[in-house]
């Protein structure tokens, strides 16, 4: 007897339907076809232990299973549900009209529990697309799935209930999830609060242009001078995600296996913070079969590298093209996936590798022989991607001591979310666009028009700081960033000015 079963894969961030097709015929054997991985190969023992141990049987006949498309690669144990509801229903002791309904995953433990799987999120979106009526899958997967619309999701705990839900003898209903609701119970107080950091005001109004626009940066100052501090806070500050940022960011996490089962969707921006010591596959993604890396974990969020000149040079070039083009694209034989990479990059260094400037040690020639070896760690090309350069001093024990809280994170939380409303508003007749620090050089010649004065400043900043095409465009865009914090419709003078301050690596004598 012939019967079909539907899955899916998932390759990159998105899914595919997958029709698993059940033939048992006379005689005893087990062939599974249609490239599945190892773990689906073992799926055999697990579906044996999980059947008896539930009461059904595994049948002794030959059994020949075909994963369709046959020339796409499978992976995973959360086949194994499928896989076993296609032999049960082969050998007579499923009978259910139902199955070409549903889209059913899930890993089965010999009890026959169903463990979770990855990639529910883009899977159930995928079942939508398909005209599934229902999504069958494990229990603690059953938010994340549920946030798509119009698509029934199941969220059971064993294989028996699955079993008693198709024949009709379980009356389910299916997993609703209020999203508006979710939000709100789940928008916990921050425990990170600008109002924490004392002292540093420049520093606090270059992470408010920074967030504001969505703008990179890079904080150069001595240990302990709050340059991690800071970095923490940033995504405080940020505008809460929208919920296109919100499904876009949990389908990354949901493909790897990272999403907390309480909640159907990420409301919090992610914050990564990988080791110096990290692999360049581990950031950008890849390996044999290809997992996103930190910077598409980082996506509508921050990553942050702590001591980058640390960074092996390899793992800091690779950032180069996903920096430029918001995704990055793995390429192997058979496949290409491409993952969104649309990150803030928070950077800190010492300014050298004793870890103080250079006018802070008695011998200046020798300081500026370590800073300028310190700094050569990092390539031109990559620091013309961060548009914000700053330096920051120790705090005075006088402001350390001061019982005087600076601005809160919500205070300047509403300030940069003024900002990027009128960015929104600009950028409203493109969906590739959301916040200035994402215009290419078309739209930045489109929409940061500037008067005479401010030419010539930025001309005197031009020649005399040397500055690459890539830093003028990049002053630009911070420049009209400040202007949407100032709600001034035009870039001004003053506007270019404190851009340009914002670019200490390429000021010349930083070295001394």
């Amino acid at each position: 007897m012939l019967v079909k079963v539907y899955g899916s894969a998932v390759i990159g961030v998105e899914a595919r339907t997958i029709t698993v097709e059940v033939n048992i015929d006379k005689g005893i054997a087990y062939h599974l076809v249609g490239l599945p991985d190892s773990a689906i190969k073992e799926s055999s023992f697990r579906i044996s232990g999980a059947l008896r141990n539930s009461g059904f049987k595994f049948p002794g006949k030959k059994i020949t299973i075909n994963m369709a498309p046959a020339d796409l690669r499978k992976e995973g144990s959360a086949y194994d549900l499928p896989l076993a509801l296609g032999i049960m229903a082969a050998s007579g002791q499923l009978k259910s009209v139902a199955l070409d309904q549903y889209v059913i995953m899930g890993e089965l433990s010999l009890d026959g529990g169903l463990n979770p799987i990855k990639g529910a999120l883009p899977i159930a979106i995928q079942a939508k697309e398909d005209s599934f009526k229902g999504f069958i899958l494990p229990k603690e997967n059953g938010k994340e799935a549920a946030v798509v619309k119009g698509l029934d999701v199941y969220a059971l705990e064993n294989i028996s209930d699955v079993v008693k839900f198709l024949k009709g003898e379980d009356c389910i209903d299916p997993l609703k999830v209020d999203l508006q609701k979710e939000i709100q119970d789940n928008a916990a107080q921050e425990d990170l609060d600008f109002a924490d950091v004392k002292g540093q005001e420049t520093i606090k109004r270059c992470m408010e242009i920074a967030a504001a626009g969505g703008h990179n940066i890079i904080l150069i100052g001595p240990p302990g001078s709050g340059k991690t501090m800071l970095a923490k806070r940033l995504p405080t500050i940020l505008p809460t995600m929208s919920l296109r940022e919100a499904l876009e960011t949990t389908k990354i996490h949901s493909v790897v296996g990272k999403l907390n089962g309480n909640l159907g969707l990420m409301h919090k921006r992610p914050f990564r913070s990988p080791h110096h010591t990290i692999s360049d596959v581990a950031l950008v993604g890849g390996g044999t079969y290809p997992q996103p890396g930190e910077i598409s974990l980082s996506h509508n969020g921050v990553l942050f590298l702590d001591e980058l000149p640390e960074f092996k040079r390899s793992v800091l070039e690779v950032m180069r093209q996903p920096l430029e083009d918001r995704e990055v694209t793995i390429s192997r034989a058979r496949f290409t996936v491409t993952y969104p990479s649309s990150f803030m990059l928070v950077a800190s260094m010492n300014p050298s590798q004793g870890g103080y400037f250079v006018e802070q040690h008695e011998d200046s020639n020798a300081a500026i022989i370590d800073a300028r070896r310190y700094l050569s760690k990092i390539s031109g090309p990559l620091l013309d991607r961060i548009d914000l350069h700053i330096e920051l001093q120790p705090v005075p024990f006088e402001k350390l001591s001061s019982k005087r809280s600076g601005e809160s994170s919500n205070i300047i939380r509403k300030r940069v979310k003024a900002a990027r409303d009128i960015q929104t508003e600009r950028y409203k007749s493109r969906d590739d666009i959301h916040y200035n620090a994402q215009m290419n050089v078309k739209q930045i010649r489109k929409y940061c028009q500037i008067d005479k004065t401010s030419q010539q400043l930025l001309k005197h900043a031009m020649q005399h700081l040397n500055l690459s095409a890539r830093a003028y465009d990049r002053i630009l865009k911070v420049s009209i960033t400040i202007a949407d914090l100032a709600a001034s419709d035009k870039i001004l003078p003053e506007h270019i000015a404190e851009a340009i301050q914002y670019r200490s690596l390429d000021r010349e004598g930083w070295l001394g």
